[in-house]
């Protein structure tokens, strides 16, 4: 990947959806993966093996998996939380899983109901059982990276020092260094992405994970990028917040992060008007409430700013 080129990670069909009450009828979660897929995302969340008393929305993905059209090119990730969770994934096909932890305390407590030090031995036993070879491509999701609902700003010496406990584990692992309540500040995120990689860049891989509940997203995706990432977890329409963060909202919304590289001159390889209706279409579906500004922007202005098209020529077209 060169320096004008960015990979943008769709999580709308798990981290979007497994907050919205409504149930979304597994042919429309088959849709709106296979519209993602034909906008360019060559790698996205397909949803999560997890208990359906914890997540309802989830409960259907061994028949989400088995409906997907063949897709070249596009690899689908499904979070596990645990072994059972991960054997399920494994006898659906599925070879790249993600397993969450918090750096935070409080929050891995609510979260799982374990400290993290328990959630990081289960995760290595669980590697050793089901990958003891290291076939499996594995990401590491740690929440709370910058900010704990329940204890505030995370110091990122506590963020490092987590990290170092994953580390021998596994090398070549990716790590979603997550603003799970969406209240990091773009300093805090430049300076701990920066210092992520400087210190694991050799063993490790690293991505952004960001929320948008104070409206510095955006800012914290460019911070990000000054901090050395170049890869960005991102949902259609902005869906998406954290079950066991209270007051968290949804996820950065991938048409806003889309528009904004483009509009940079940055490659993302995505279409934005197929996205933009991938969006219009999960809306509808699932009754959840509209988070990108880009939506908002009229389409004819939308893409006559990117395309350079003074504004009274974009009005009368």
């Amino acid at each position: 990947m060169t320096e004008n080129e960015v990979e943008i990670v769709e999580v709308g069909p798990r981290d979007g959806l497994q907050n919205i009450a409504k149930y979304v009828p597994t042919a429309v979660k088959i849709d709106l993966i296979r519209q993602l897929a034909g906008a360019g995302f060559t790698r996205m969340e397909f949803g999560s093996f997890v208990s359906p008393k914890a997540i309802p929305q989830m409960k259907d993905m061994e028949a989400v998996l088995e409906g997907l059209p063949p897709m070249p090119g596009v690899t689908g990730m499904t979070l596990v939380p645990n072994s059972k969770g991960a054997q399920r994934a494994l006898a659906a096909g599925v070879k790249d899983l993600i397993f969450v932890m918090s750096v935070s305390e409080p929050h891995n407590q609510s979260n799982v109901r374990r400290p993290t030090e328990a959630s990081i031995a289960d995760f290595k036993a669980t590697l050793e059982e089901i990958d003891p070879l290291g076939e499996l491509t594995i990401r590491v999701g740690l929440a709370t990276c910058f900010h704990c609902p329940f204890d505030g700003v995370i110091d990122e010496d506590k963020v490092i020092s987590t990290i170092e406990k994953i580390v021998p584990i596994r090398e070549g692992m990716e790590y979603a260094i997550s603003d799970t309540t969406g209240m990091a500040t773009p300093a805090h995120v430049k300076s701990l992405t920066k210092r992520c990689i400087d210190t694991f860049g050799g063993s490790a891989r690293f991505c952004f994970h960001g929320h948008d509940t104070a409206g510095f997203g955006i800012a914290n995706v460019l911070a990000a990028m000054e901090g050395g990432i170049r890869s960005f977890d991102t949902s259609v329409a902005g869906l998406g917040g954290c079950p066991f963060a209270p007051g968290a909202t949804g996820n950065i919304p991938s048409e806003d992060v889309v528009y904004l590289f483009q509009r940079l001159g940055v490659t993302t390889g995505i279409d934005l008007e197929k996205l933009l209706d991938a969006g219009t279409m999960i809306l509808a579906e699932s009754g959840a409430p509209m988070a990108s500004h880009v939506r908002a922007i009229p389409r004819a202005r939308l893409f006559a700013d990117l395309l350079g098209i003074p504004p009274s020529r974009a009005v009368a077209a």
